[in-house]
Order: C-alpha cells, then sequence, then structure tokens
C-alpha cells in the first residue's frame, strides 16, 4: 500500500492516478478522513490524559492537607469514561484507515499508457518469426502424438485443469527448470525453495486479497493458503524486518509448485496445460534500493528475454496498460509467446515494479545513513513450465508429430534432440 505520507502530503497525486486508471476515488477518500479523524482522536486524548494526570496531583494534594477532593474526583470519573470512549474510537478509527488503504492501488509509472484491457497493450519488440502454417497441430495434440500427458486419468482423481506428465515431456520440464535455474545462478540469484503456504496476513502484504483471493486455494480450518507463485513468500520473508541492502541489491531465483483455482470461462487454446490449477515456476525477485529500481526491472525483462530466446520461440514485449496492470505494480511487461495453432500471442512472462507497495504492506525497511526507509519490491517469471512446454511442442513441432528439443535443454535430456511420435 502506499506511505501516509503520500495521502498527507500528496494526495493530488493519488487522485490523479486514479483517474487515469478509471477507478472510483471512495477509499482514497476514506483514508484521508480516517487519517484526519484519528489524528483528531489522538490530539483529544492526549489532552484528557494531561488533564488527568494534572487532577491527580491535585487530588492528592488535597488528601495531604486533608481536605475533601469530592467535586475533582467526579470530575476524574468523567474523565476516565471519555478516555475509555476515546480510545476505542482511536483504535477502530485506525482500523477503518488501515482497510481503506489496502484498497488504494499503486501509483503508474509516469509511461504507463493510458488504456482499456490488455487491447490497449502496447508491443515494443518482436523476437523471432512468427510461424504462419494453417496445419500447425496444438500443443493438446502433440502430447497425444508423444504420449507426454494424461489429463483424463488425472480429471479422474483430482478434476479438470490436472495432469500427469510423461515420459520425456516430464523431463523435458526438468530440463526447463534446470536451464532457468543455470541462467539465474550465474547472474547471481540466490536460489530459493520457499514454503508453499502462507498465512493471510503475510499474503496481504503482497497482493490484493480482494482481487487475488478467488484465484487461491484456501486450507479449511486453518489460516493457511496454498502459494500461487513463489514471488509472494520470497517477498513476504522479510515482513517486519529491517533489512541490509549494500551496493547490490537482494536477488531471488524461487522454485516452487503453484497452485491456482483460475476462477472463469477460458477459450479453446487455454486447454491442455495452458491455463491449469498446479504448475511449477522459476520465479525472479529483486529487493533494491528505490533509485535502482527501474535498472532493475530491465535487468528481470532482459532475463527473460535471455531465456526464451534460448528457446528459440517467437515472443514479444509487450508494455501493460492502465486497465491491465492490477492494483500492485507501478509499472509491468510481459512477454508473449507465439501459438501457431491459435495464431495468437499469449503471455508466457510478467514483470513487475512493485515499487515500495509491497514493502510498506510488509513493514518491510532497509537501513540507510539517516535511518531507515522503505525498499522496493520487484518480480518477474523465469520460466512458467506448462506455458514454456506448451510453446515449445506448437514451435518446434516437426512434420511426423515429433518435437525438436531445444539446443540449451538437450543436455538435461541425455543429449536427445527429438521426443518421438508414439
Amino acid at each position: 500500500m502506499l506511505e501516509m505520507k503520500v495521502f498527507r502530503e500528496n494526495s493530488k497525486a493519488i487522485f490523479d492516478d486514479l483517474k487515469k486508471r478509471n477507478m472510483p476515488d471512495d477509499s482514497a477518500k476514506s483514508v484521508i478522513q480516517m487519517d484526519q479523524k484519528w489524528r483528531e482522536l489522538i490530539d483529544e486524548g492526549n489532552k484528557l490524559r494531561s488533564q488527568r494526570n494534572s487532577i491527580s496531583r491535585s487530588i492528592g494534594e488535597l488528601k495531604k492537607e486533608g481536605k475533601d477532593g469530592g467535586s475533582l474526583l467526579d470530575e476524574m470519573g468523567q474523565i476516565k469514561k471519555r478516555l475509555n470512549e476515546n480510545e476505542s474510537e482511536t483504535k477502530n478509527a485506525l482500523i477503518l484507515r488501515e482497510e481503506a488503504r489496502m484498497k488504494v492501488p499503486n501509483i503508474l509509472d509516469d509511461d504507463v499508457q493510458t488504456g482499456i484491457g490488455e487491447e490497449g497493450n502496447q508491443e515494443l519488440t518482436i523476437h523471432g518469426p512468427k510461424k504462419k502454417s494453417k496445419k500447425a497441430k496444438s500443443h493438446q495434440n502433440i502430447m497425444e502424438i508423444i504420449e507426454g500427458a494424461d489429463l483424463k486419468r488425472a480429471a479422474n482423481i483430482s478434476g479438470r485443469r490436472f495432469y500427469f506428465l510423461t515420459g520425456d515431456l516430464a523431463r523435458l520440464e526438468m530440463a526447463l527448470i534446470n536451464y532457468a535455474i543455470d541462467v539465474l545462478c550465474e547472474k547471481r540469484y540466490s536460489l530459493t525453495i520457499p514454503p508453499f503456504m502462507m498465512n493471510k496476513e503475510a499474503y496481504e502484504g503482497v497482493v490484493d486479497l480482494n482481487d487475488f483471493e478467488e484465484v487461491m486455494y484456501k486450507i479449511e480450518d486453518h489460516d493457511l493458503y496454498l502459494i500461487a507463485t513463489s514471488e509472494h513468500p520470497m517477498t513476504s520473508r522479510f515482513k517486519n524486518e529491517i533489512i541490509e541492502i549494500k551496493d547490490e541489491p537482494l536477488r531471488y531465483a524461487g522454485i516452487s509448485t503453484n497452485f491456482r483455482r483460475e476462477v472463469g470461462a477460458h477459450g479453446m487454446s487455454d486447454r491442455g496445460i495452458w491455463r491449469v490449477h498446479q504448475f511449477a515456476k522459476v520465479e525472479q525477485v529483486i529487493i533494491c534500493k528505490p533509485k535502482d529500481s527501474r535498472k532493475f526491472h530491465d535487468e528481470l525483462v532482459a532475463n527473460a528475454i535471455h531465456i526464451f530466446k534460448g528457446l528459440e520461440i517467437p515472443f514479444r514485449v509487450v508494455d501493460i496498460c492502465t486497465g491491465d496492470i492490477g492494483t500492485v505494480a507501478a509499472r509491468k511487461f510481459d512477454l508473449e509467446a507465439w501459438m501457431p495453432a491459435s495464431q495468437q500471442w499469449k503471455e508466457v512472462v510478467s514483470a513487475s515494479n512493485c515499487r515500495s507497495y509491497q514493502s510498506v504492506r510488509l513493514n518491510m525497511r532497509y537501513r540507510t545513513p539517516e535511518g531507515t526507509e522503505f525498499p522496493h519490491t520487484l518480480n518477474a517469471t523465469a520460466i512458467a513450465t506448462t506455458r514454456a512446454l506448451a510453446s515449445i511442442l506448437e514451435n518446434h513441432q516437426q512434420a511426423d508429430g515429433s518435437v525438436a528439443i531445444p539446443k540449451v535443454l538437450q543436455k538435461w535430456m541425455g543429449n536427445q534432440e527429438l521426443i518421438q511420435a508414439k
């Protein structure tokens, strides 16, 4: 969420941003109103406590002199009653202020394009030639030909949008994970396997649960959610801490199995293993000084470009507009792979600069010569395996139904060059 000093000192920036997003400003107004009320109540409470202490001293002096302090005792009773009411009202005003503050989105970067939905996103660059063959098979058809997945039996025991990966396709997934890990570790990212569950308080530090909770799996009778991406526990890791950031930022490569309910109807091209409830992912996370976050956002995108160029998959880089960016990111870029069967660009990477929005929610700070400051947090996909696998199957399919294995992955496949049709 945004720091309170922004609401107090630069509320115009918040209201201008909400107008740019075409969003209502009720929550922002509530924050300002409740903050004013909270501060007035604190001021009243301080005055009441001062009066209580003064009367208490006067009563003590009267008692020493053997005098009756009856009228002062009555006044003390009234002050104590109002002080109890004040403390309750102060607590409630703060709760209402913070609830409203959690609903106010991040302030967007000035360079974010205004647009409605994904149609307003702007294509920046294209990498690799698009295949336009009308005979291109979908990745789900290819999986059947190579016997690489079993969706039917997975549905029997787990429900729709679950899968068994088998044989060479399962091995190819492990190759993708190892490839992404190698790339990031060479770039000094610290390999991390996080917990696969988080409590609600920690989750509220990294996402807007009003938007995100419907796609998450809640563990019944426990204050725990299955994670939707390793970015969430890796960023929440430093909740309520003062961390050290020296010359270099904190860089992490997270490996996790992720779980999403994926509520809603989706198109034919989302079938197979494209949009599923469980998938593996290697994620990039950077925590840095505010002055450096734009530079490190570019680094995350460059890493993703490097990885997908190595997979020899046609893709483009897209600048996400105001109507598609969500509430947490201040700037976001996506990589979209070309899918020959549907003749569509489809998202395989999302890279976000969240600035201090998450660190404020988490109360995570870093040391500075002047004291402490909220760091900026950034995240980006390195590899989401099921989408990368689908992209490889469609873009590297051969006429006989086999699939060419990208050269960068072959060393993890025993130098195998093809996944044969069965």
